[in-house]
This record gives structure tokens, C-alpha cells and sequence, in this order.
């Protein structure tokens, strides 16, 4: 009996499958034309992708690199207003992102334009361009994000300051992490935040006791225990 009841549940399956494959063969049939259009379709998207990658984009983002290595070098030597605008011959990086929008080398001029209007003392600016840069190199991401916090710092936005200068001192690494942490605790300082102070000079000399910041995080760490 249960191997009776067994069987007719086999053949109850075997024909759920069957009529499901009818079911998928009659709409194979119906829809053939649909769906070697819808092929042609993909195959051609696939290939103009291609294509434009190869022909268009790679040459548009090595000429975009070799724009911009003159721009580069007034960025190197201070002259950032060059650095920004171009020198006449050359272009600026506000001209690569311009004219090379979607490229490797305009989200790079990003980066170079928003560190070079911060030391213009264009603030605003300067965080518009840095917004706009993305990468996942953690060191030039720890720069970008600390810049943003020296931009609120100068236009008055302290708290979005530490924020932006507790991530950036969140991407561990011996040369920049201290740089930051150092700058937090001089804002919660001048926040008049004594104890987050204290803990974030501390934190210095515990995380990275071998970098420059740990080996004159004393006297802050006096001027705030006096202050206290």
C-alpha cells in the first residue's frame, strides 16, 4: 500500500514536470521571435559597451592623465591657482573635470582641486570638490576626509568637524591617524570639551607611540590637565 501511494505521488510529479515543461516549450514557441530579439539586444549592448570602453574611454582617459600631469606639477610646487585654472598651454584640474567628465583622472582632479582651494582659503569650494572624489586607497581617503574637516573647521562647523575627523583618524595607519587624532583634540580643546581632550592626546601615545604627534602630545596633555 505505501509503496502504491508512493508511486502515484512519482507519477503526480512526473506529470507536474511534464506540464510544466509543455508550458515552457509552448512559450519558447510563442515568444521565439521576443526573445531572439531580446538577444540580438543584449549581444549588441555587450558589444557597443565593449567598444566605447576600448575606443572611446581608454583614450579619453589617457589623454585626461597626460593634461593633467602639468597641472600636477603647480600643485607639487604650491602655485595652486595654476594647479586649478591651467597656465594658458595647459589645462587645470577644473578643466579636467570639465572636459573628462567620468574618467579615473577627473575623480582624481577632485581631490587635487578641493586641497588646492583649501590652501586659497576657499572653504566652501574646497568641500564641494572633495564630496565629489571617491576612492578605496584607505591613506588618500583618510587625507580627503581630514581636509573636509579642516574646511568645516575654518567655516565654523566644529561638530561636523570631529566627525569628520574622527573617520578620518579611523582609517588606521602610523602617518595619518595621529595627524588627525592630534587635530581632534586641539578642536575639542577650543570646544572647551576637556575630557575628550585628554582622551584623544592619550590615545595618541597609547595607538602610536612612535610617531612625531606621540613624541609632543605631552604639553597638550599638561596645558589640558592645567586647564582642568
Amino acid at each position: 500500500m505505501a509503496n502504491d501511494k508512493k508511486n502515484v505521488k512519482q507519477g503526480e510529479s512526473l506529470v507536474e514536470i511534464e506540464s510544466a515543461l509543455t508550458r515552457s516549450e509552448q512559450f519558447i514557441e510563442k515568444n521565439r521571435k521576443m526573445i531572439s530579439i531580446a538577444a540580438v539586444v543584449i549581444i549588441l549592448a555587450v558589444a557597443i559597451f565593449l567598444g566605447a570602453k576600448k575606443f572611446y574611454f581608454q583614450p579619453r582617459e589617457k589623454e585626461a592623465l597626460s593634461q593633467m600631469f602639468v597641472a600636477e606639477q603647480y600643485f607639487e610646487k604650491d602655485s595652486y591657482s595654476l594647479a586649478l585654472n591651467g597656465d594658458g598651454n595647459y589645462l587645470g584640474f577644473l578643466d579636467i573635470i570639465d572636459q573628462y567628465k567620468f574618467t579615473d583622472a577627473a575623480n582624481l582632479a577632485h581631490y587635487y582641486a578641493g586641497i588646492s582651494f583649501l590652501h586659497l582659503g576657499k572653504f566652501q569650494e574646497a568641500l564641494d570638490q572633495l564630496k565629489k572624489f571617491k576612492t578605496s586607497e584607505l591613506n588618500l581617503k583618510a587625507v580627503a576626509t581630514g581636509a573636509q574637516g579642516d574646511a568645516n573647521v575654518e567655516l565654523g562647523n566644529k561638530d561636523k568637524a570631529v566627525s569628520l575627523y574622527e573617520k578620518a583618524a579611523s582609517f588606521e595607519n602610523e602617518f595619518t591617524s595621529p595627524i588627525y587624532l592630534m587635530k581632534l583634540g586641539i578642536l575639542y580643546e577650543d570646544m572647551n570639551q576637556l575630557d575628550k581632550a585628554l582622551e584623544t592626546y592619550e590615545s595618541i601615545k597609547t595607538k602610536f607611540p612612535a610617531s612625531t604627534e606621540a613624541r609632543n602630545v605631552e604639553k597638550y596633555i599638561a596645558r589640558v590637565n592645567v586647564k582642568k
